[in-house]
């Protein structure tokens, strides 16, 4: 079996297993499903429905029990750490709830790592820099430590560090959980710029505000997806 039509990310059957004691834990049970380039999708659930899972496993920091995995075309759910963790790098962007900020370093040297790691020179990481903090509006503060700034400043320059390698795919795990309301709507309305100029997004939320300004809702339950709701897009 190999991926259907031309969908950035192609799921099939996959499970998740986790051993607890003598126990088996189904953490995902035969997940199936496409994402096409560009979508933003939301993934919805309880605590515990599986949907953080599925969020690692798309985002390669975790690997399936079973099942497929197909990221532009080619078979990951097989692959090596050091594979994986060149796709990582190269075609996914990560936002977390907590930021994972480095708290000594600037606004700019945080963004400036995932390049650092990947080799790039110090004149290319410059301009790449300069360019994801533009996009994300916190450029004027480049030069600001994580305390020196507030919550949706910080997850601002996290979304910018998720996107200086240009990724296809960002992945966002309940981005604005440690945010007010208005802070929160903020960085949603990011994630629509940066979703109109062709990136595909997916998020984790259990908010409902948040998952109803996505294209497509899927909810998971139980290891399951639940429902799957697509809808028109923004106008």
């Amino acid at each position: 079996m190999g991926q259907t039509n031309n969908a950035i990310i192609s799921v099939k059957n996959l499970w998740k297993i986790y051993r607890m004691g003598e126990l088996d834990v189904n953490a995902l049970c035969g997940v199936t499903f496409d994402v096409e380039q560009n979508e933003f999708l939301a993934l919805m659930g309880p605590s515990g429905s599986g949907k953080s899972t599925l969020m690692n496993l798309i985002g390669c920091l975790d690997t399936p029990t079973k099942g497929e995995y197909w990221l532009r075309g080619n078979p990951v759910s097989d692959l090596v750490e050091n594979e994986l963790a060149r796709i990582r790098n190269q075609e996914i962007g990560f936002v977390f709830q907590v930021f994972n900020l480095l708290p000594r370093a600037t606004a700019f040297h945080n963004v400036e790592l995932p390049l650092i790691y990947k080799g790039t020179s110090k004149k290319e990481r410059e301009i790449k820099v300069r360019k994801a903090l533009s996009m994300v509006e916190i450029d004027h503060r480049r030069d600001h430590r994580p305390a020196e700034l507030s919550g949706g400043e910080r997850q601002r320059v996290a979304v910018a560090r998720a996107l200086v390698n240009e990724p296809s795919i960002l992945l966002a795990d309940e981005p604005t959980g440690n945010l007010d309301t208005k802070t929160g709507q903020e960085i949603i309305n990011l994630f629509h710029k940066i979703h109109s100029q062709g990136n595909t997004i997916i998020i984790v939320t259990h908010d409902p505000d948040i998952a109803e300004q996505a294209l497509r809702i899927m909810y998971i339950r139980d290891g399951q997806i639940e429902k799957d709701v697509r809808k028109e897009a923004r106008t």
